[in-house]
Formats: structure tokens, sequence, C-alpha cells
């Protein structure tokens, strides 16, 4: 740095900036630092003045004018005038001396004596003459001059003291014009301008003094600051010198406009007269200002030079950073593209899949071109750098040859990754040209109709067809093998001669079965054969061309293969010596279906990619570009995830991982459903997507017409909108199995066809969870956790009565005619009835809300599959009828799958319990901990009391006929169903607590337990000294019932009575009567009912009936 070189210039010293020949110069007077501001009140006593006048050998003049008070004056105050005024003459003129003119002409001997002494003991300066004036009257002039001679020795002054008598004699000494008009001279002075003069001349003095000062600090600051290394302390170490620099500019500035209106004071007098003519003083005066601004000047120009050099290297040095920055930055895209660019090795398995590897190098190019645009322009920049001589030329130009060079590297390696790509999927296209020449000869074999062929003119038509196809080989077939290994032996791996190898055995295939219909259809032309009546094909197995889409090639397999004409023609052609190849026909054409099935899938599967990964980067991203942000609206602000959902999980899973696994299943398609069943948990992540489906698209209604999306669109070029590609998730999931469905058709047979079924089911299963799913979200009320219920096996709107047994008969009516619209959800362990709400808004908006009602434990539910009067009502029951809900279903099948789906539940629950009591031993049982569903088995006819003949329901078939449960009876609970039913808004605020089992007293006869034998089906310790311990296969003997509600039991086994409770004895012989009630009362075929679940409607078809 060169700071300090325009303070140490020649005329100049170190410490200021000015160094001029007067040693008494006000910047240098530090051992005299007294300035007119400091004793401006002494000066104005004007006891002392120098009025600018000299003498004849220039000695400075320093009068004494008359001033009674000069004795009473402070010896401080005299020092301090005498020092200052002996200090403002030049040098040259106070190494001659001073020239004193003590005025005393009005004043006595005494005072001219104590002035002479004072100035003799005090004056700080040299003198060369002293002129008194002595007092005019004649005693004091008389003793003056006695006195003076007799005491001369006294003023010890070694100059001489002259003793004048006039001013005519003080001219003699001095010239008029040094002299002021008070002492008959015509020199023109006034002490206050005098005064005001030297205090301005000092302060510009001393300001330019701090100037340079500050200047100076400045410049070592400047000196010793070290450039940043990065390009943000960099900018604000500029912008800080900047600010201070203009800030030293601000002062220089002020100093030169104080300066100059001091000259334009100090020159006033010549303005106002042009023939005034300046004293000594006021020329030094003059002199000094205009000394002082030229320094200030020259400051100026050097600061300034100084710091156009300071602020060029900062600025370069903040090039310099920026130039390092973006190098970083380009750099690291370079190699991201580099490293990206090397992964395009692989040459693709089909032209569909060589094209989207085509497709992604193309983005790919596209954005390598803008990074090798920045790269080189940053090339170019730092050759601007290098042509303005940048200090840091040696840090610049290796790094320009090293961008210039990977651009270079990655321009070859991009092009050479295209022309191989290129390469590769010409090579595609003539494979793919040539298997569906083949796939095309196959369905014309396939589609010839046999019935016509048995003809000779449907013989020769059959034949010029298949000439007419062999003649268009020369444009699709592959010819010299040799010359393709040679061709295209850069872009063949393995596998790809693999493929090739595959299409020309194809081709072999393919001529041999033209050979051998060819000549068939030769003979038959040839040859005139006895009429033979064609057997009719069904119309559906009518063809009429061969067509490409895999529904119309079903329809020509089905028809021609599988309804046996091809069959038939065969066994006509064997009788004339032909043979028609139909079987092995068939199977190469199911073959070339489950191809095209495979392709679509794989081509579906790309595209479907691809646009996850277009949305992600064109959308999602953008929502995290800076320069994108203030296009965002705020209520979109940080809703990413509700927008977009798990779409990112989503990509990643098809794009790494499932997209890889199906392409493995390119030539084996039947055996896909492999790789679906073993992806089939991943699969599921589609249940979260839909779930947060409604939230998306209410999101994207508030904010679809923003700016951000429109422009997000206009760069992607799109045609349609971002809900169009969030909707592609919801559209994949379902296109899954009409795709496996397809290939399920054409896999008859297949070593894969097991999995395919399997596969296919499980993915509606999925389906069917989605669709589950979205309906519990929507449950509203709820206090529990709806997960704690157990998997969800149905849901449904049905209408709906209730009947309790209690209650009035006013509002009982009432509720059997209005019926209840309920919304269901049977889970594995509770029923949920719900209300239906208003559908609203738009799309997944206009899902249904339902509104929680109240919910039935499983165990304590029971089921009659047919109520009188409609096919398609059926009730559930609990607290032993207590409580009925009566449910009419939209149709019987969906009733049927509703009853089998609760048998189930129901079965299950049942299963479970009595494995669970079988596997606990007998002294860890108790009466109470026994809660197993069971029934009573008789093994003896039961035989009724009279008392007990008055209670039993009339309608009830004799007990004692039934050796066999029947398969009315109903399963007993566990606990009492709460509810939460809304009394006022459904007329069903009634309950009733006549029988203490969950049974059916409609179809038993409203019995309880009565006398007989029965089976006990669960261990029972004895917990009273009265009571009976029995075992499981033991048979009782029901004697009698007690008072107390217990009843008489005999153990027939170990010959034991005692009591048992009339509740552990239901549980104890309850089997029967459990296993009856999962059946109907009506004995209806309870065996064809379905067990599909399918009849659950999708999730924006339903409709809300209010109740």
């Amino acid at each position: 740095m060169e700071m300090c070189c325009f303070l140490s210039r020649p005329g100049r010293n170190q410490r200021g900036y000015m160094q001029t020949p007067r040693s008494d110069e006000i910047m240098q007077q530090e051992s005299s630092p007294l300035c007119a501001a400091d004793i401006s009140p002494d000066l104005r006593k004007q006891f002392a003045f120098l009025s600018g006048g000299r003498g004849q050998n220039g000695s400075p003049i320093i009068t004494f004018p008359e001033y009674p008070a000069f004795g009473e004056l402070e010896e401080e105050e005299f020092h301090n005038v005498l020092t200052y005024l002996t200090s403002v003459p030049s040098l040259s003129s106070t190494g001659v001396g001073f020239i004193l003119v003590i005025d005393r002409r009005q004043d006595r001997w005494a005072s001219v004596k104590g002035t002479l002494l004072r100035i003799a003991g005090s004056f700080p300066g040299n003198l060369q003459l002293v002129l008194v004036l002595r007092p005019t009257t004649l005693f004091q002039r008389t003793i003056s001059d006695i006195l003076f001679k007799l005491n001369k020795d006294e003023f010890k002054m070694k100059v001489p003291v002259i003793m004048l008598s006039s001013v005519t004699e003080l001219h003699s000494y001095i010239d008029r014009t040094q002299l002021t008009q008070e002492l008959g001279g015509t020199q023109e002075y006034c002490h206050e301008k005098w005064i005001s003069h030297r205090t301005a001349i000092e302060g510009f003095a001393l300001m330019v003094k701090k100037t340079a000062q500050t200047l100076q600090s400045f410049g070592t600051e400047l000196a010793e600051t070290e450039l940043p290394n990065d390009v943000e302390a960099t900018s604000n170490l500029l912008t800080i010198h900047t600010e201070k620099k203009d800030e030293m500019k601000e002062d220089l500035r002020v100093a030169l406009c104080q300066g100059g209106r001091l000259l334009e004071s100090i020159n006033e007098p010549l303005v106002k007269d042009p023939g005034y003519t300046m004293n000594q003083d006021e020329q030094e005066n003059l002199s000094t200002v205009q000394r002082l601004l030229g320094q200030l000047d020259e400051t100026e120009t050097a600061f300034d030079d100084f710091w156009d050099k300071h602020q060029t290297k900062l600025e370069q040095c903040l090039q310099l950073r920026h130039f390092e920055h973006n190098f970083r930055e380009v750099r690291a895209q370079l190699d991201l593209v580099y490293d990206r660019l090397t992964g395009f090795s692989e040459v693709g398995i089909s032209p569909a899949h060589a094209e989207h590897i085509l497709k992604d190098l193309t983005t790919h190019e596209e954005r390598t071109c803008a990074v090798l645009d920045r790269a080189l322009s940053l090339a170019c920049d730092a050759d601007r750098l290098i042509e303005t001589s940048h200090y840091a030329v040696d840090s610049i130009l290796p790094k320009c040859y090293d961008l210039r060079a990977l651009c270079e590297e990655i321009s070859v390696v991009l092009k050479a990754k295209k022309a191989h790509l290129l390469k590769a999927m010409e090579l595609h296209q003539c494979l793919e040209k040539a298997s569906k020449w083949c796939e095309d000869g196959i369905y014309l074999l396939a589609s010839q109709p046999v019935d016509k062929c048995q003809s000779q003119d449907g013989a020769e038509s059959a034949l010029q067809e298949i000439e007419r196809y062999l003649d268009t080989a020369i444009q699709n077939k592959l010819t010299d093998l040799s010359g393709i290994w040679r061709e295209y032996e850069s872009v063949l791996t393995q596998d790809f001669r693999d493929q090739v190898d595959r299409v020309f055995q194809k081709q072999t295939s393919m001529q041999e079965m033209f050979e051998k219909r060819r000549v068939s259809l030769k003979k038959l032309a040839a040859k005139q054969t006895r009429p033979v009546q064609p057997v009719a094909p069904r119309p559906e197995a009518i063809i009429k061309s061969p067509l490409s889409s895999p529904v119309h090639r079903e329809k020509t397999i089905e028809g021609d293969i599988i309804n046996g004409n091809c069959r038939k023609g065969d066994a006509n052609l064997q009788k004339d010596g032909s043979r028609h190849p139909s079987v092995s026909d068939a199977e190469e054409s199911f073959a070339v279906l489950r191809r095209h099935v495979m392709n679509e899938l794989l081509e579906t599967e790309r595209a479907y990619v691809e646009e996850l990964l277009c949305v992600l980067e064109g959308y999602a991203a953008e929502m995290d570009n800076p320069s994108m942000a203030y296009l965002i609206p705020n209520t979109l602000l940080h809703k990413k995830d509700v927008l977009f959902g798990n779409m990112p999980e989503i990509y990643q899973f098809h794009k790494k991982t499932f997209l890889r696994e199906l392409e493995a299943y390119t030539d084996n398609p039947e055996l896909v459903g492999r790789c679906f069943l073993e992806r089939m948990t991943d699969l599921q992540i589609y249940e979260k997507y839909c779930q947060n489906k409604p939230r998306s698209e209410s999101l994207w209604r508030q904010c679809s017409d923003c700016a951000f999306f429109q422009e997000c669109q206009k760069k992607l070029e799109h045609k349609l909108g971002l809900d169009s590609y969030l909707l592609k998730p919801v559209q994949r999931i379902t296109k899954y199995q009409l795709l496996l469905k397809e290939l399920l058709k054409y896999s008859k047979g297949c070593e894969g066809e097991d999995d395919l079924q399997e596969a296919l089911s499980s993915i509606l299963g999925i389906l069917k969870a989605v669709n589950d799913s979205m309906h519990l979200i929507a449950i509203t009320g709820y206090e529990g956790n709806l997960s704690d219920l157990g998997r969800l096996m149905m849901q449904g709107s049905f209408s709906m009565w209730t009947e309790h047994k209690k209650g009035h008969a006013k509002v009982k009516d009432l509720a059997r005619f209005k019926p209840m619209q309920r919304h269901l959800f049977l889970h594995q362990k509770a029923l949920l009835f719900c209300k239906k709400r208003d559908e609203n808004g738009e799309g997944y908006e206009k899902a249904p809300s339902y509104s929680f009602k109240h919910s039935l434990n499983m165990s304590a539910v029971g089921i009659t599959e047919n109520a009188k009067g409609d096919n398609k009502k059926f009730e559930i029951w609990c607290n032993s009828r207590e409580e009925v809900y009566i449910v009419q279903a939209p149709t019987t099948e969906i009733k049927t799958a509703w009853v089998n789906e609760i048998r189930k539940v129901l079965t299950g629950q049942l299963k479970a319990c009595r494995e669970a009591s079988q596997q606990k031993s007998s002294d860890q049982l108790t009466p109470t901990s026994t809660t197993l569903i069971m029934s009573p088995f008789k093994t003896t006819q039961k035989t009724l009391k009279k008392g007990d003949e008055k209670k039993a329901d009339p309608t009830v078939a004799d007990p004692s006929t039934t050796s066999l449960p029947k398969n009315n009876d109903k399963v007993k609970g566990f606990t009492k169903a709460s509810l939460s039913m809304d009394a006022s808004e459904e007329n069903d605020g009634y309950s009733s607590t006549e029988e203490p089992m969950n049974s059916d007293p409609e179809e038993e006869g409203g019995k309880k337990l009565s006398p007989g034998r029965y089976v006990v089906v669960a261990d029972y310790d004895k917990s009273g000294a009265q009571e009976l311990t029995v075992k499981s296969g033991d048979t009782v003997q029901l004697v009698r019932e007690g008072d107390d509600g217990r009843w008489f039991v005999r153990n027939m086994r170990t010959n034991k009575e005692g009591w048992v409770s009339a509740a552990n004895l239901l549980t104890l012989i309850g089997e029967s009567r459990s296993s009856q009630s999962l059946s109907s009362s009506e004995g209806s075929g309870s065996g064809h009912l379905s067990t599909s679940s399918s009849c659950s409607e999708t999730y924006t078809s339903f409709s809300d009936i209010k109740a």
C-alpha cells in the first residue's frame, strides 16, 4: 500500500502537511501553544499591540499606548500578551529584534519607571530599541530626565532606551507611515479586526492540522487492512472505506471553504480601496492563509490519487472474489453434469425405453448447455480481468484454462453419448420393426377363418394374403446377422445381443409357420375336395380383420381358437392330408397379446415416472426457489406437503424400484404378478396420498389462478394445469388392476396365472382399502381412536329402524314407519353408526362427511339374517334383543355380503374365545372369568314343568322334539353397547332391560333355561360349598331352578349334585345357541351367500338421505 506517500512529500514534515521555511509558523509552535482565542480578554485590554509597523531595518514595532491601569495588570496577563505578540511576526523579523514604543505622555515618572522595569524583567523576545514618550508636564518631564539618568543601570536593558519629548522626535526614529495615528502616523489600525483575523487564521490552521492527522490515520488504516476472502466481506469493506473517504472529502471541502472566506476577509480592504497598502503583518497573514490553502489543495490531490489506487484494488479484489465464487459454483455444476453424463451408459431394452433414455439425455443436455454457457461466460469475464491488468492474474489464469478444458471435455462426452444412444435406438427400431412384422404375421395366421379356407376359393384367397404379407419381408426382416454385429458393435451389450438373437429366432419360427400354412393352403387350393359342411362359428367368434387393440385381438383369438373353430378346421384338413397348426398358433397369439399388454404396462409406467418428476421439479422444487418466491401467495406458503402429499415418496419408489423390477419381466409378462405381490406393501403408500387428496384439492382451488402456477406451467409448456397431474397417482393405482385383468385373460394355463390372480385380488384390496380409508377420515364426532377398532371390513349406506323392549307405543310405531338413513362401518371389534351429511364443493371436496351417532361392540352383537316382510332386511341386536336395529340394504346382494361378513367376525370371535378357554387350566378359571360364547347341546329329551309351559312362547316348537340345535339361535354378547343416539332427532330414545341374556327371545320364544341334559363345553370350579364342579365334556342334568336364580345340577359322570348360577350355566352349555345365531331363523340358504366385500360403494357415489 502507498498510503503514506502523500504525507511525506518534499516541503512537508512527518507531523503535518506543511513544512515552511518559518520556524515560527503557527502549525509548528508547539513550545508556544498560546492562541488569540485563549487570551482574547487580555488582548482586548490593548495595553500592548502589534500595529504592523516596521523600523528602518524591518524590526517589528510593539506599541504600549496610554493605559492608566498598567500597574494593576497581573503578571500572567502581561506575560501572556507579550509572549503572544512576540510570536506573531516571522522569524526573520523577530531575529532583528523588536522596537518598543512606550507612550506615557499623560502619565508620571513612576509609571514610566514601572513599565520599563516590568519590560526589562519579562520581555520574551529580542529588543533592538526602546523609545519612550516621557510625560509632557514640566515637572514630570524634569523629574523623568533626572531620575532616568540616576536609575539607568537599574533597568538592566542591553539595548538603548531613548526618552523622547514629542512625537516629532519619534518620527526621526520611525517613519510616520509605520506609526498609528495616535503617534502622529498615517497607519490605520483596528484592534478588534486584528484580533478577529488572528483568531480565524489560527482556527483555520488548526483545522488543517486536524484534517492532516485524520487523513494520516485513515491512510494507515487502509494500508494495514487485509483484503477479505469472500464477496460479502469485500463488498462491505469497499462500502465502509468509501463512506470514510466521503467523510474525509467533506472535511477537506469544509476546510477549503473556511480558508476561502478568511482570504476574502483579509483582502477586503484591497477590494474596497485598490490603492490601499497592506502593512507587514497583514501581508504575512495573507501569505499564511494562501499557503495553507495551497497545501490543502495538494493534500486533496494526493489523497485522491491514493484513493483511486486503493479503490481500484478493492474493486479488483471484489471482482476476484465474485469470480472465485462463481468459479466454485460452476465447477461444482460441471462436475455434477459430468457425473450425471457418465451415468448414461444404458442402451435400453426397447425403442420406447431407449427413447425414454434419450429424452432424459436431451433434458440433461439442455441443462448441460446452460451450465456450459455459464462456464464459458465466466471464462470470458476472466479474460477481461486479465486484460485490465488485474493484480491476481496468476490466480485467474489457471482457473480460466480449467473451465475451458472441462467444457470441451463435457461437450465431447455429451456428443459421444448422444451418438451412442441414437445408434442403439436405430437398432432397437430395426428389432421392433422385425418383431412387429412377426407378430402381425401371427395375427394374420390366427385371423384366417378356418371354414373359408376349406373351399378352393377360400384357400386361394388365404394363400394370396400370405404371399402379399411375405412380400413385405424385405422391408421389415433382419437379414445379415454378421453385418449387424459389425455395424452396431459399439452398442451391443450381452443383453442386446441376446435380444437380437431372439428376434432372429422369432423370424425363423415365423417363417416355418408360414411355410407350413402355405403348404396346407396350396394343397387345398390345388385339390378338389368334396363339399364339407362347415360348422358355423358363434356370432362372437366372427372375425372381420386382424386388429391391433387387445380387446379386438382377444375376440379374434377366443372366436377362432378358444371356441374350437381352428380345431374343427384342423380335423377337416387332416382328412384331406393337410394340417392347420391351430394349437401352436393360439399359444403364440396369446404370447403376443401378453407382450403387448406388458409393453403398455412398461411404457405407461415410464411415462408416469416422467410425469411425476416433471411435477416435482417443475412445481414442487420451484416453491423453494428464491427467485419465484414473490409469485407465491400467502395461502400457499409452507404448504408444499399439503399440495403434493407424499408424491416424492411415490416417485422414488417407482423410479428406483418398481419400474426396474417390472422391466425384468419384459420377456416373461405372464410372471409379472410376482413383482406386484412382492411390492404390494410398498403400493400401500397410495392410501396416504389419496387421504391427503381432499386437502390438496382444497388448497389448489384457493390458489389455482395465482401467477406462480401459471409461470411454472409456462416454463414446462404444459397444456394441462397442475391439478391434472396431481390426479395421476390416483389414476395410476386404478390402471394396474385393468392391466392385470388383461394379462390374466391371456395367461390361462401359464405358470404365473395364480400369481396374476392373487396380484389382481391384492390390487383390488388396496383400492378397497383406499376407498374405505377415504370414508373413515370423513367421520366426525368419534372421541376414540378408530385404529383401536381393528381393520375396517365393510362400509355402506342403509335405511334403518330401531326397536326396544320398553317405550311408548306411539313412538315405537313412528320409529317403524320412518326409517333413519345411516352409514355403517363394520370393524373387527365394533360396528359404527353414522349419519351422512350433505356433500359440498367439487371433486374430492364433494366427498361426504359422517357424523358419528353410536357404536356397538362386536362382542355384544347378534344378527338375524332375514327380517319378516323384506328379503333386503336383516336385524342387528344386542342385550337380549333389548336393542334391535332393523337394517335394509339397497340390494339383496349387499345384504347377503354384510350378513356373511358379520358372521365371519362373530365366528372368528367365538373360535378365538374357545381356543383361549381350552388353553387355560381348570384351576385358573373362575365363574366370572369364563366369557366364552357357548351353546346347549342336548343329549336327552327335555321335560317342561307346568310353570315353565306357561312362560314358553306358544309359537316355539316343543324343545323335547329337538335333538340338534336350530339355526335361529343367536350369539351371546360380552358387554353392553353404549348408545349415543339423538333421541329427539330419531324418535328412538327408549330401551328395555327385560331380559338379562343377549339372545333372541323372538325366535326362542322368550325361554330361559329348562330342565334336561346338556353337554358341558368348558371347565368350571365351584366357588362355594354347595356348588358343583364340572369339566368340559361332562353331561349334566338340570333338575330344578331355585328361588335365588340358581339351578340344582347333577353331574352324570361323577353322580355329584350341587348348585350352579343360571348365568354360568348359559356360559357352560351355550355353544349350540351361539353357533346357530349366525344363520337365519327362516332357514334361508346362507350357504349360498357371497363372501365378496365388493359391495361397498365408491367414495364419491353416495348420497345422503336425511332421517
